[in-house]
């Protein structure tokens, strides 16, 4: 099994370039071997990591992560709170401005769940619903124990769910 875990986003990506660990991490998946991603390690597990929330503290040699599912991952999504008085960007506001730059889907990630990836099937687990955000389309709620595949497959395939 490979395991990632959390920390800065930007952080963790330049580890993984300079010890040249996307290829090997990339190979192992393809070849069977599970891949469990914690808060960073999830997002990492996506194309890029431009849904961060972290600083950049440091520059990775690029944005582009290990594509090891076609979609993006936010964890800790955190919904929108209307008694807020914080008047800065919510995560949907950022999701979406990502959205008018990329096509590739969000899933926003609740705290406490997570996503199963196996032979096609994209599996909401845990207490919590998720968010789906799609370009050009309004955010999906999909309740815990859904298959998620249809609605984040429908972009260019990348190998990791066919």
């Amino acid at each position: 099994m490979i395991f990632v875990g959390g920390g800065n986003t930007f952080r963790l990506l330049k580890g993984l370039y300079d010890h040249d660990l996307l290829d090997p991490i990339r190979q192992g998946v393809a070849a069977g071997t599970p891949f469990i991603g914690s808060s960073a390690g999830a997002i990492v597990a996506g194309p890029t990591l431009k849904t961060t929330k972290d600083m950049p503290v440091v520059q990775p040699p690029s944005f582009e992560s290990l594509g090891l599912v076609p979609f993006q991952i936010s964890p800790h999504y955190l919904d929108p709170d209307p008694s807020s008085t914080h008047m800065g960007e919510t995560q949907e506001e950022r999701i979406m401005q990502f959205l008018e730059e990329n096509k590739v889907p969000v899933v926003g990630l609740r705290e406490g769940s997570m996503l199963r990836v196996h032979g096609g099937v994209v599996m909401l687990k845990g207490p919590h619903t998720a968010r789906i955000f799609r370009y050009g389309e309004k955010p999906v709620e999909v309740a815990t124990g859904s298959n998620l595949h249809a609605l984040l497959s429908a972009i260019e395939p990348t190998g990791a769910l066919a």
